[in-house]
Formats: C-alpha cells, structure tokens, sequence
C-alpha cells in the first residue's frame, strides 16, 4: 500500500488481520507497519534487506519521522552504514558498562566484585568515557606506561590489566563487543620465584611481645575506664582483666600463623566450621579464592587459641571474630600497623602471615605438595615459591651427579 503518510492517514487507517506497511509516497524508504494489535511504527529502508526502526506513531510525529528517514538515506547515500552508526552510538562506554552491566554481574559472581569493580573505575581514568570497541592495544599500552612511571609495580599493573581484560571477555561473551579489542596484549612478566615475605624468628619473637604488651595496655585502660564510669555512676564496660585476651587482634594473628588462611577466609570463619575436639577447620569453597573446599589441622597453639576465644564468648553459631554489629570485618589495618610499628618490624602485610606459615612449614622439611593443599592453592606452581627453603632437595639432587 501506498499512501502520504500524515496525521489524517494515522487517524483513518484500522489495523487488519495480518501485518501490513504503508510505504510513504513523499519520500522513498519511508515505511510505516500496521499490526493487528492497532501498534504502528515507523521505519526507514535504506537497501535491500536494510532498514531501521524510527518510533512508534504515538512517540513521533509523520514530520519527524521524515526528517529522521532523510538523515538515515543521506548518511547511506554517501556510503556510509547507519546501522552501524546508530549501533556506535547506543554502544556502552567503559564506564556505562562497568556500571550498569559487569557491576551487577561481579557482585554475583566474583568474591572480591567491589575492589574489583572500584579498580576498574580508578585505576583507567582516561579510558572511562571511550566506547568499548574503540579502546585498543596502543590506549592500553599508553595506559601502562604510564602507571610504570608513576612507580606503580609491575605485578599491580598485570593485575589491572587483567580485570580489564576480563570484563572486555564477558562483553564479548554478552555480545556488546563483536571480538574482544586487546586481547593480544600481554602481561608483563615479573619474577614469580622472588622470596615471599615472612617472619624471623627474631622478628616473630618481637611480633608476639607487641601483642602481649598491647593486650596489657587494653587491660589497663579499660580498668581505668570502668573506674571513672563507677565513679559517675555509668554501666561499666565488659571486664577484661580475668579474659585471655582483651580483643580479636592477638587471635586473629595466632589463628593465621598457625593456620595460613587468608585474610577473608579469617574474617569470614564461623564456629560451624571450627571442630576443636577433632583437631581442625574447615574453609568453605564459597569463601576460598580457589572455590574449593578444604580442611586445615589445628596444632596446639591454634586449638588453645580458639578455645580460649570461645571460653570467653560462649557460643558455638555465628562468627569467630565478630566485627562491629556482628558484622564480618573489612579490615584491622589501624590496629595491626600500630603493632608493627611497635615491633620494628618493616615492610610486613597482613597477608605476609600466610607466607610465614608456609615458609616454616617448608624450613620444616614438609614437601611442597602437602603445603599446597594447606593453603588451598589451585596448582603448585603457586606453591613452589617456598621450594628454596628447603634447599636440602636440591642438595640431594644435585649429590645424584657423578664424576
């Protein structure tokens, strides 16, 4: 059919049966389609098999809708495509998409999904506003040489890199990128076989008389407090002199010695998963790095520890280090570094307690594998980090030689 398509012919025309278009006789590619519902929209043809969807009728008037259609043939005239224009135009930026699609699927799926995504947005200022298909290999290496310069590690920038990468792989994989755009861009390579920090034994030593010197500081100022509050006829705060330990701080440090779990696997432990008479816990694969369930005995220390914790919370449901609210901890950052610093002890993150606990397991001559499953590694490649603290294995081999 075809019609001047106007205001009078949208009042007049009556859906029918099936589909039907009005092609527009003032300007060729113009279309109008009819639904039996009585919905009709407009649409311009710009080929064979080509065209685009301009509005509804109750959207957009008969002379915008011409006026968008001239655009659309003009711009394909000149040889260009408008599809694919139109498709540039509505694509995601960086940031739109790290806000409105990957966000909402990282917090579903990746454990760290709030660092991870704050990352993505700190840490590529400049490639915030680019559309996705137009950041390339040379924005990301011009990114990356400048994150060097700063003084940023090598391994911190492959660690940008790759939250990156892998949210340009699940916007081709969600088919908002029609091929992933740096995917050929390499990491950086590091020394992966550099000594993990742990602790000596003299710095141990002093670690565990920073804590004790604490505890007993917190003890005395609480008594001190309680004093004042009698005094002024205030509720008195909890007793600590006659408990083992004043706060969560010097547990928590002697569980991770002991236990090499991870900071999250800590802060995330519950009593359920704790079995003092049998002698271990359980880290549950829904809070591992790795996913995967495992088992990690409990020597002396750590099941006196625990114990003792419990013995002054009774309590067996819920978490072993509540923070406020009874809520997980995010952090212990303001107590742990007063501490350091009190222990001279240098250059030592939380995390560093995980590779002390490796570290004398290996010293111990415990082989590589058992200390593997321990901290929950996925392959030992991880693991092999420790293997120079045992340098009788490569003694012995060696020794194989003969003359």
């Amino acid at each position: 059919m075809q019609a001047v398509i106007s205001n009078s012919l949208l009042k007049n025309l009556k859906p029918g049966a099936k589909p039907f278009e009005v092609r527009d006789t003032r300007l060729k590619g113009l279309i109008l389609r009819v639904q039996p519902s009585g919905v009709m929209s407009y649409y311009v043809e710009y080929g064979r098999g080509k065209r685009i969807r301009i509005g509804r009728v109750d959207a957009v008037t008969p002379t915008k809708a011409r006026q968008d259609a001239k655009e659309v043939l003009g711009e394909a005239y000149k040889g260009g495509d408008p599809m694919a224009a139109r498709k540039r135009e509505s694509a995601h930026t960086l940031a739109s998409f790290v806000d409105e699609v990957y966000a909402p699927w990282a917090e579903a799926n990746i454990r760290t999904s709030k660092k991870t995504v704050a990352r993505l947005v700190r840490n590529f200022p400049d490639l915030q506003e680019k559309k996705l298909c137009d950041i390339n290999p040379w924005l990301v290496e011009k990114w990356r040489t400048a994150r060097l310069k700063a003084g940023v590690k090598r391994s911190t920038v492959n660690r940008d890199l790759d939250d990156l990468k892998s949210a340009l792989a699940k916007a081709v994989q969600w088919g908002l990128l029609e091929a992933h755009p740096i995917a050929g861009v390499k990491r950086m390579r590091v020394d992966s076989n550099r000594a993990p920090r742990f602790l000596s034994e003299d710095e141990n030593a002093r670690l565990l008389t920073a804590l004790d010197e604490r505890e007993q500081r917190l003890r005395t100022q609480r008594m001190s407090a309680n004093a004042w509050r009698e005094e002024r006829g205030y509720p008195l705060l909890a007793d600590v002199s006659a408990v083992t330990s004043a706060d969560h701080l010097k547990p928590m440090v002697t569980v991770s010695l002991n236990t090499g779990l991870r900071r999250g696997e800590l802060f995330g432990l519950e009593w359920s998963d704790v079995k003092l008479l049998e002698g271990y816990l359980t880290v549950r694969g829904s809070k591992a790095k790795s996913f995967k369930t495992r088992h990690v005995p409990l020597n002396e220390i750590a099941r006196d520890c625990l114990q003792a914790w419990q013995d002054q919370a009774p309590g067996t449901e819920g978490l072993v280090f509540p923070g406020k609210d009874g809520r997980p901890f995010d952090n212990v950052n303001s107590a742990w570094r007063r501490v350091l610093d009190e222990a001279k002890i240098e250059k030592f993150r939380w995390h560093d307690l995980r590779h002390t606990f490796a570290s004398r397991l290996a010293m111990a001559g415990v082989d590589l594998n058992t200390i593997r499953e321990l901290l929950g590694h996925a392959d030992l490649q991880m693991t092999l980090r420790y293997a120079h603290l045992a340098p009788e294995h490569k003694a012995m081999a060696v020794a194989q030689l003969i003359r």
